[in-house]
């Protein structure tokens, strides 16, 4: 089962999933929006739509900075259309962005293990971050990221389940 988080917000609006790359955040996510009769939107392809570049253009052209302050403005632009938003490994990193996140609905964190996250982003040529690192400097990376995903999130959800397992943790808590 998931775990309580101190953070209070307003659970009508935007559901944010948070977590580090690979945990699940697209296929929960589209799986959540189905269970709540609610829409989804990736924040990654929110990005590259307005920026018209992939995320690994981004990085290359515009450097990480740029990327981090155009996932703020897609955290504030998304949260005013409601609904289920996959965010990108890192948009809850900045306490600016779970501000945001905040005052426009619910901030869920999945928490997957290092392993099954390394599993499914291993091959992924989308994923700058995974393209110049080591496995174990992700893990590093992995488990910097894991307390400000707490700290940012009014909900821990067990991500070792189905993608179902996950998503119904999530919609009892949004019910709720």
């Amino acid at each position: 089962a998931g775990e309580w988080r101190y953070r209070s917000c307003d659970m009508s609006r935007a559901v944010y999933l948070c977590g580090f790359m690979g945990c699940g955040k697209t296929t929960v996510g589209r799986v959540l929006a189905d269970l709540l009769g609610t829409a989804y939107a990736d924040m990654d392809a929110y990005i590259e739509k307005s920026e018209k570049m992939s995320i690994p253009q981004i990085f290359s052209d515009k450097g990480e900075g740029y990327f981090r302050d155009a996932e703020t403005r897609a955290v504030e632009e998304m949260g005013k259309n409601g609904g289920v938003i996959a965010c990108g490994g890192g948009a809850m990193l900045r306490e600016k962005n779970a501000d945001l996140a905040a005052k426009n609905g619910v901030v869920v964190y999945i928490d997957t293990p290092y392993d099954i996250c390394w599993e499914r982003i291993k091959d992924d040529a989308n994923r700058p971050i995974v393209a110049v690192n080591t496995k174990e400097s992700l893990w590093e990376l992995y488990e910097k990221r894991k307390a400000l995903y707490t700290a940012h999130s009014a909900f821990r959800a067990d991500g070792t389940g189905s993608p179902s397992q996950i998503a119904a943790q999530i919609a009892e808590f949004i019910k709720k």
